[in-house]
C-alpha cells in the first residue's frame, strides 16, 4: 500500500446503521493507512466528491434526497467504486446495479453484512497490486471477463489463447490469478494449465477454468490437470467474483502461514531455519568470480540491558536492531539467529567491501541508541565476518561466529575479520 492515505466515503442517513459502521469501521480500517469521511445525503456526497478523491465509496440504496439510487449513479459516473447497502433485496434492482459495475450490492440484515462491506474495502485495497491473467478467445468474452475483474480494482493482462498466455506468463510471473476458457485455438484450457503447473504450484498461483460447455467430466478434468477451481459459462458477476476472491485468500493464507513459520516474531527478520534453507543456494552460487561474505553481528552488554531495564528493554532494544539490519542490508539476506545474535549473507562483495560495509553499520549503530521510555540506551555490537569459502554454509557461519567471539574478547564493539 501507497503511503498516502487512501479516502473512503461512506453515505448513509440511518443514525443506528452509521453508528455501526463507525464502530466496525474503527476495528478492521488500520487508521494509518484509511481516512473515513461520513455524510448522510446525495448533497453531502457531492460536497465531499468535489472537495476530495475518494479511492471508494459505501452507498446506502434510498436516502432522503436520493431515494432512488441516484448517489450511486454519481459516485459510479465520478469513477469510484461503490459497494450499495440496501435495506431490502430486489433481484431486479441487483442485476441492474451490477450491469452498473458497482463491487457488491450487501443487504443490511446484520452485523455481519456491515462487516462484509468494509472488509471488500480492504480487499480492493490488495486487488490494487495484484494482476490477472484473462485467457478466451472470445474477443466480447474476454472483455466481459476484463471489466468485471477491473470494477473490482485488478491489474488484468489478457490473451487470446494458451500459447499466447505463456508468453504473458513469461513476461509477467507476478501473476497470481489466471482465468482461462478451455475451447481455444492452438493450445486449450487443459494443456495451458498442464504447462502452467510445470512452473508454479497452487500456493503460488491460482487457475480457475471456464467453459460453455455442458459436459460434466469438464470440471473434474479441469481441477485434475491443476487448475484451483471452474466455472460454468455463462455465471453470475457475483460468482465469478467470490471464486476469485477465495482462491486468492487461499494463497494468501498459505503464504502468511508460510510467512509466519519462516519469521522471526520479535524483528520481522529470518529465522535461522529459513537462513539456513535459503542460504544454501546463496553458498551453492558463490564462487571466485562470485564470492561471499557471512557476517555475525551480536548486540553488546545485552544481558546488563535486561537485567537493568527488563526484559520489555531487552525486546524493544532487539525490535530497533531488527530495524536497523533491514534498512541496511534490504538487498541481503538477513537473519536473527538466536537471542541477540543476527546474521547477514553477503554475496558477491568481496573481504574488504564486506569488512568496510560492516564497519559502516558498526558506526551507525553505535550512533543511534534507543529509548525506553525516557531513558535513552547507548548501543554498540560486535561483528565477526567470515569470506574464505568453505564446503558448507554452515562452516562459514562457525568461522564467522569465531570471529565475532574473537570481537568481543578484544574488548567489544568493533568488526573482525579474517584480514
Amino acid at each position: 500500500m501507497s503511503s498516502q492515505k487512501k479516502r473512503i466515503l461512506v453515505v448513509e442517513d440511518s443514525p443506528i446503521v452509521l453508528k455501526i459502521l463507525r464502530h466496525i469501521v474503527n476495528q478492521e480500517l488500520d487508521p494509518k493507512c484509511y481516512q473515513v469521511d461520513y455524510v448522510d445525503s446525495l448533497a453531502g456526497a457531492k460536497e465531499s466528491i468535489q472537495q476530495q478523491d475518494y479511492f471508494a465509496a459505501l452507498a446506502d440504496l434510498n436516502l432522503p434526497d436520493a431515494p432512488d439510487g441516484e448517489v450511486v449513479d454519481f459516485i459510479l459516473d465520478k469513477g469510484i467504486p461503490c459497494i450499495v447497502l440496501t435495506g431490502s433485496y430486489s433481484e431486479e434492482r441487483r442485476e441492474k446495479l451490477l450491469t452498473m459495475g458497482i463491487v457488491d450490492y450487501v443487504v443490511k440484515e446484520s452485523r455481519f453484512s456491515y462487516a462484509y462491506a468494509v472488509k471488500l474495502v480492504q480487499r480492493l485495497t490488495l486487488n490494487e497490486f495484484i494482476k490477472v491473467l484473462v485467457v478466451e478467445d472470445s474477443v466480447t468474452a474476454r472483455k466481459y471477463v476484463k471489466t468485471l475483474l477491473q470494477q473490482h480494482l485488478f491489474q488484468v493482462l489478457e490473451a487470446e489463447n494458451g500459447v499466447d498466455a505463456l508468453k504473458v506468463y513469461e513476461q509477467h510471473p507476478e501473476v497470481r490469478l489466471i482465468i482461462t476458457d478451455y475451447h481455444m485455438p492452438e493450445m486449450d484450457g487443459f494443456e495451458l494449465v498442464r504447462q502452467i503447473r510445470m512452473q508454479s504450484d497452487k500456493s503460488d498461483l491460482a487457475i480457475i477454468g471456464l467453459s460453455s460447455m455442458e459436459k460434466g467430466a469438464l470440471s473434474a478434468k479441469f481441477i485434475k490437470n491443476g487448475a484451483n477451481d471452474f466455472l460454468q459459462k455463462p455465471f453470475f458477476p457475483e460468482e465469478l467474483h467470490c471464486r476469485v476472491i477465495h482462491n486468492l485468500e487461499s494463497i494468501e493464507q498459505i503464504q502468511a502461514l508460510n510467512e509466519a513459520a519462516n519469521r522471526d516474531y520479535l524483528t520481522k527478520l529470518y529465522n535461522r531455519r529459513y537462513l539456513f534453507n535459503a542460504g544454501q543456494e546463496v553458498h551453492r552460487n558463490a564462487n571466485q568470480k562470485k564470492p561471499l561474505a557471512v557476517a555475525m553481528m551480536s548486540v553488546d552488554n545485552f544481558k546488563d540491558v535486561n537485567d537493568q531495564y527488563g526484559h520489555e528493554a531487552g525486546d524493544a532494544l532487539l525490535i530497533h536492531m531488527g530495524e536497523l539490519i533491514s534498512e541496511s542490508f534490504s538487498r541481503f539476506l538477513t537473519a536473527r539467529l538466536d537471542g541477540e545474535t543476527f546474521c547477514v549473507l553477503l554475496p558477491g562483495l568481496s573481504s574488504s567491501q564486506a569488512l568496510t560495509l560492516m564497519e559502516q553499520f558498526r558506526l551507525k549503530v553505535e550512533d543511534q541508541g534507543v529509548y525506553i521510555g525516557d531513558q535513552y540506551i547507548d548501543t554498540t555490537i560486535s561483528v565477526g565476518v567470515a569470506t574464505q569459502l568453505v564446503t558448507s554454509l554452515d562452516g562459514m557461519i562457525h568461522r564467522a561466529d569465531e570471529y565475532l567471539c574473537r570481537a568481543k574478547d578484544m574488548g567489544s564493539n568493533q568488526v573482525v575479520g579474517e584480514s
